[in-house]
């Protein structure tokens, strides 16, 4: 039997367009695996972890995840935030005082009363660096978008201080910056002593810098097994403490996104506490101690060389021992500590001329 010329054709132009078709079809499936490999190979080779789990989670509110996250800031506090963000620059670059996060905790009570001292003194130093975290909006004469009202409860017990610290993290977290370093809304802070310390570090390596309170660990039961101490040592908030970027990298799994209020409510110790404990403890980093940091839980009369120093801090029957303004004029003694070591500042002519800082 004879099949005609156009019979063949059809037949070859169908077995053609049938081939092609298959063809096609592999082609696609095997491209899409291979993405899908890729991306997932690229993930392990990049560091990129799944979730992790976050089951404990649950026990807190949604009004204290809310609060806790970085995700509590407001879209034009992040506008504003991405425009303080540093340069980009070489990782061997020396650091500059715009690669330095500085977090004040305070509280709305205590504005009028503590932070005026700071943005009287040290601040301007570091105007564009320190953002204030606190739990209630206010006209304070800081940059748009650096005052940050965390949500969190105003009390001073350890949820509402692990709840601030948390926002602190997710922040510096979301600027990019090379060191985070924490404050008390009492503590001052010598700016130019602190870059200086900083730019004898990496902040490509894992820095853990601040001072302890305690002598020795501070020791916690371990809850799966109450006969069984924890030891771990933590830098006090109250005389300040510096992270570089690199550690709190690793710090992630246990504070990002509200996980740092899981582990504060893990061991039940307030902020500072649950920083050392992820630190030391959980990633088995060192603190470094740094001396010249300061807390009022130290005899601060008993401080020398004062120009060498980093922070100071107060309280009513514990202050630095220097001369200068009246007590009436100075009670804290840091509007004198800041005018000796930066004479030429603006406050120091208003109190020299005999006024009280209102």
């Amino acid at each position: 039997m004879r099949i005609s010329l156009r019979k063949c054709v059809k037949i070859a132009i169908c077995l053609f367009i049938s081939v092609f078709s298959i063809i096609l079809y592999f082609h696609d499936n095997f491209e899409k695996s291979f993405k899908t490999q890729g991306q997932s190979f690229g993930q392990k080779q990049h560091g990129v972890v799944g979730p992790v789990d976050q089951h404990s989670d649950t026990e807190l509110s949604r009004k204290q995840r809310n609060a806790m996250s970085v995700e509590t800031i407001k879209d034009d506090e992040k506008e504003k935030t991405h425009k303080v963000l540093p340069r980009l620059k070489s990782k061997n670059s020396t650091t500059e005082i715009d690669d330095i996060f500085i977090a004040v905790k305070a509280t709305k009570k205590y504005h009028n009363r503590r932070l005026k001292l700071l943005l009287d003194t040290w601040i301007p130093q570091a105007r564009e660096e320190t953002y204030i975290f606190t739990d209630g909006d206010d006209k304070l004469d800081v940059p748009d978008g650096h005052l940050i009202n965390t949500n969190c409860s105003n009390t001073h017990n350890r949820i509402a201080l692990s709840c601030k610290m948390a926002v602190e993290y997710d922040f510096f977290m979301f600027t990019g910056k090379r060191w985070f370093c924490h404050l008390d809304d009492d503590t001052y802070l010598n700016v130019p002593g602190l870059l200086k310390l900083l730019q004898s570090y990496n902040h490509t390596d894992d820095w853990y810098l601040g001072r302890p309170s305690l002598r020795h660990p501070i020791e916690v039961m371990k809850r799966s097994n109450p006969e069984q101490k924890i030891a771990f040592w933590f830098a006090t908030g109250g005389a300040g403490f510096c992270i570089s970027r690199s550690l709190a990298l690793k710090m992630m799994p246990h504070a990002s996104g509200g996980r740092f209020m899981t582990t504060s409510d893990m061991i039940r110790l307030p902020d500072d506490c649950t920083v050392g404990f992820i630190i030391n403890n959980l990633l088995q980093k060192e603190l470094t101690v740094i001396d010249r940091f300061h807390s009022h839980l130290e005899a601060l009369f008993l401080i020398h060389n004062l120009k060498e120093q980093l922070t100071f801090s107060y309280s009513d029957n514990n202050i630095v021992h220097i001369d200068g303004f009246s007590k009436n004029q100075d009670p804290t003694r840091l509007y004198s500590l800041h005018c000796m070591l930066f004479p030429t500042a603006d406050i120091c002519d208003t109190l020299r001329k005999g006024h009280t800082v209102a």
